[in-house]
């Protein structure tokens, strides 16, 4: 079942999401986990259970772009939902697509890369 209508991700994101995957196997597959549900409920189902915000002070008014800072990481066991990964994509809604920015872990960087999002 197709939950958008359209699933992109920048070719940076790409880089980000190889280089944590050797550290983070489970990655794929959590990824897709969290479009399945977390996308779902926020973009879909209007359920807000506080794992995405909408970033402000881009000056950015279309697309929406969002962190999801509750990301559940399998390979990081023991932490759930609170992972320390995160998530920053745009959702462009007039054309139901997602577009994955980037995808970090916390311990490694503290936010995300503002000039990467403006370059959209």
């Amino acid at each position: 079942m197709k939950i958008f209508n359209k699933i992109t991700h920048l070719s940076e994101f790409e880089k980000d999401l190889k280089k944590l995957k050797k550290r983070f196997r489970t990655l794929d597959s959590d990824l897709e986990n969290f479009i399945k549900v977390q996308l779902k409920m926020f973009h879909k189902l209007d359920i807000d259970n506080k794992g995405i915000v909408e970033i402000s002070g881009l000056g950015i008014e279309y697309p929406q772009i969002y962190k999801a800072r509750k990301f559940t990481c399998r390979s990081l066991k023991g932490t759930g939902s609170r992972s320390g990964i995160r998530i920053i994509y745009a959702y462009y809604l007039e054309e139901d697509r997602i577009e994955f920015i980037e995808i970090y872990y916390k311990g490694d960087k503290e936010n995300e890369d503002w000039e990467r999002i403006k370059s959209l």
